[in-house]
Formats: structure tokens, sequence, C-alpha cells
């Protein structure tokens, strides 16, 4: 947890570096917010520091209406982390706690319910029931305020087992009902509420300067036909592609947004997302900042790297740059093994069909199930996804999953490490003897990202 003194800094100073850090409660107004909030500064004495919001709300403070902190961004220090902590808040986001209970949880991370529990409470003031209860209430609030929905479809769509759940946790976490959360918020000028066949509107918030340019130019360079693309022209592309999800599929469109448009202290990508079960949303969100790096921390990336003589004129150059991951894991796996190529080629024989398709996304990438017939190496790869010898969620052991995928035929040192860093998101994955100083550690993903990012077109690889 952050000290006292830093974060009554970052309060003072409204430091949105720190949004998503950290969050700060108010003992006299029952509030609690990001750092970044514009309100007030409270006194010294009068604040409180949470890790998370959902230690803030357990302790009885609702959520600011002013900053919103529940929209804040991530903490990027789950990513950096490979302990049962970190990997646990991977999969909470991810969902897994709603779909398969704490029980599930603690089964995937190989420890019983109460360690797990005991865990998170000791470091984050909150145990995997109230993590996933507060990011259930966010995405309530989300659908409440971009859908015409009926209220009763957003309780079981946001993860509630019942209505009155639902009704207890947004009084608790906004200090008003579902009806008056809709309602204040189109009484201050939000934008209405889009019908089902619109998809629901997101803002992707991000920390820090955000160079979409150079994430844009990767999507399009790997974009696989048939299930995403890349369209427009540079600075205001749209990056569209579909999902394959837990209870359903889903089809998502994020626009590019320039380095004037996300400023110094952050900004957000603008996405609209369709969804066949509504239920999938809070995985969607999540695999959807993955793929694109949103809970990263550029201050510290470019403060490390830009120490190096090497990376300081790139950094210089690139403020922000980010490492992205995956929207799918297993996909992910799959293409970088086969190729851009060949990937389209599995998709054509092996994709489920969208019906109706979406312009030109007509399929979904394979799942492993239906790969582990292709034979050679995909194959193999795709039968140890299919039947658990393999995982790549969120909350995988990063250096179990290396060697188990070291293992199997036909993947080298090259590919793994590519699965690595963008399958399971880790910041700091390097080739083996590869010429990486110990001295951009822990993010060396970002360095190399640097150096790809900088080679002239036609040596990239």
């Amino acid at each position: 947890m952050i000290d006292e003194e830093t974060g009554y800094g970052a309060v003072r100073s409204r430091d949105a570096r720190f949004d998503g850090a950290f969050f700060f409660a108010v003992r006299t107004t029952g509030i609690y917010c990001r750092p970044s909030c514009p309100a007030v500064t409270p006194k010294r004495e009068n604040v409180r520091y949470y890790a998370t919001a959902a230690a803030a709300q357990g302790s009885g403070f609702r959520a600011c209406r002013r900053c919103r902190p529940d929209a804040a961004p991530g903490s990027a220090e789950w990513n950096v982390r490979a302990d049962v902590v970190g990997r646990a808040m991977r999969m909470i986001g991810d969902g897994v706690v709603d779909r398969e209970g704490v029980a599930g949880l603690a089964v995937r991370l190989g420890y019983s319910a109460r360690q797990v529990q005991r865990q998170l409470t000791a470091e984050l003031g909150a145990g995997p029931v109230a993590l996933a209860r507060a990011q259930r209430a966010h995405t309530a609030r989300i659908l409440l305020q971009t859908t015409r929905l009926p209220v009763t479809e957003i309780a079981f769509a946001a993860g509630f087992a019942s209505v009155r759940q639902f009704n207890d946790t947004v009084r608790t976490v906004y200090a008003t009902t579902p009806t008056g959360l809709r309602t204040a918020a189109h009484r201050g000028g939000a934008r209405p509420p889009a019908t089902p066949s619109a998809g629901i509107p997101l803002r992707l918030a991000h920390r820090g300067p955000y160079q979409a340019t150079a994430v844009f130019d990767l999507l399009a360079a790997e974009a696989v036909p048939g299930i995403e693309e890349v369209t427009g022209d540079s600075g205001a592309r749209t990056y569209r592609r579909t999902l394959r999800l837990p209870y359903g599929t889903g089809i998502v469109a994020v626009g590019e947004r320039t380095a004037g448009a996300s400023g110094h202290g952050g900004g957000w990508l603008d996405a609209r997302l369709h969804l066949t079960d509504l239920r999938d949303l809070t995985t969607a969100v999540q695999r959807l900042r993955r793929l694109f790096d949103l809970d990263a921390d550029p201050y510290a990336v470019d403060e490390r790297l830009g120490a190096d003589p090497r990376l300081a004129p790139l950094v210089a150059a690139r403020p922000g740059l980010r490492s992205p991951g995956a929207a799918d894991p297993e996909e992910l796996a799959v293409r970088a093994l086969v190729g851009r190529h060949r990937a389209e080629r599995l998709v054509r024989a092996y994709g489920k069909t969208l019906d109706p398709p979406c312009g030109t996304l007509t399929h979904l990438f394979p799942g492993p199930a239906a790969l582990a017939d292709c034979g050679g190496p995909p194959g193999a790869l795709a039968t140890a996804l299919a039947d658990g010898s393999l995982r790549l969620d969120p909350g995988a052991d990063r250096e179990a999953t290396q060697a188990a995928l070291l293992a199997l035929p036909g993947l080298d040192a090259r590919v793994v490490t590519v699965i690595r860093t963008r399958a399971l998101g880790d910041p700091d994955a390097a080739p083996p003897g590869a010429p990486v100083p110990d001295a951009w550690r822990p993010w060396r993903s970002y360095a190399l990202r640097h150096l790809e990012t900088a080679r002239p077109e036609g040596e990239k690889t």
C-alpha cells in the first residue's frame, strides 16, 4: 500500500498518475475517490487510503459521483506480479468468481478457498467476493447509464444472483437506487441510452500518454481477415473484431485517438460492444483492456527505460508506448505459431461462421477443441489447450506455462516468448539469449516494443 505522505501529495496535487493505483476516502463525507478527483482537497487527518475500491466500499464509503473512481484504470501492479495475489486479481477481473465462485478461483490458483481469502484480505483489505462485487457494481452502472435494458435484466447481466442483491449493492456503492443512478446520469448530460441493436458504448480509460498510432499499426499488420479489420486513415482508424466469450460471442469496434486527444494525465479509447449474452460484458471489457494494454503505468515504464542511453531517444519519441496483449489468449498462441496467412486458412476451415456476418467480419477464430484434429504442431498445441494440460488464462503461472509450451513440438523460444508477452500479458518477457540488459527489468517487453517500433518498415518481423 502507498505510504501516507505520497498518497496525500497525490491527492493534494490531483495527480492522475496514481488513478487506479490507490483510492482515498474522506471520513467526514463518507465518499471515496480517485487521486485526481477535482473536488476540494480534504484535510489530511480525514483521509483514509485503500488499495482497491472494494476495500473502500467494505469500510462503508460510497463512490464519488464526480470522479467515478470505479471507472479508473486498473492497477498495473497485477500484470507485473506473478504471485497468488497478482494472479487472483487478473482472474477476478476476467470474471472467474462470477462464473465459478471462490472455489473455482481457488482451484485455478492451486490454493484452498480459505488461503485465497486470507491472502487477498491481508494485502488488499477485501476478499474475492467483495472484489467481484465491486466489479459487478461497475458493470451494472455502465449498463444502467448506456442502455435502455430493464433493471431486472441488468441485474443478472452484471452477475448478481438476485435483484435484491443487485439493489442492495447499488445502494451501498452509489448511495442511490438503480433507477436513481440511471436518471441522474441522463439529467447530467450523458449520452442517450442505446438500444440493444446499437451495442454498448464504452470509454476504456488509461493513465498517462498513450501511443495509439503504434498500437493500431501493429493490429493492422497482424489482422486476420474474417475475424478482424482496421479501417480508416491513420489518426482516425477503427479496429473491429469478433470475440469468443464464456457465454456467447461479441463484436467490438475500438476507435483510435491521437496523442492530442489522450493527454498527459490520461484519456480513453472509445469503443462499442455488441454481445449475444450481456453476462459477458465484464469479461469482454477486461480482455479489451489487456489487448490495448490500458492498465499499464507508462510513467514507471518510461522512467526506467528512459534512463538507458540506448532507449532514451526512443522513449522520448514515443512516451507511453504500450505492449499490446490479446483479446483471446488461446487464439494468440495459435497465431504466434502458424503466422497470419495460415491463421486465415484455419479460420476458413475450422472457424464458426457468424449468422449474420457483420461486414467483413464473418467468423469466430476456432477454439482449441475445433483445432485439435488439424495435425502437426498446431494440433498438438490445440490438444493441450483443449484437455487443460496447458492453461493461458489470466491467472496462469507464467514460468510453468513457458515450460509446458517449450515441451510441445514446433514451439521454439521465439514463439514461446511471443505467447508469454501477448497471451499471458507478461511485461518482462524476453527471448532466451537475447541481449536484453537486466537494467530494463521489469519492463523488458516494453523495451523490445520500442526497438521493434523504431525499426525501418522493411526490417520489422
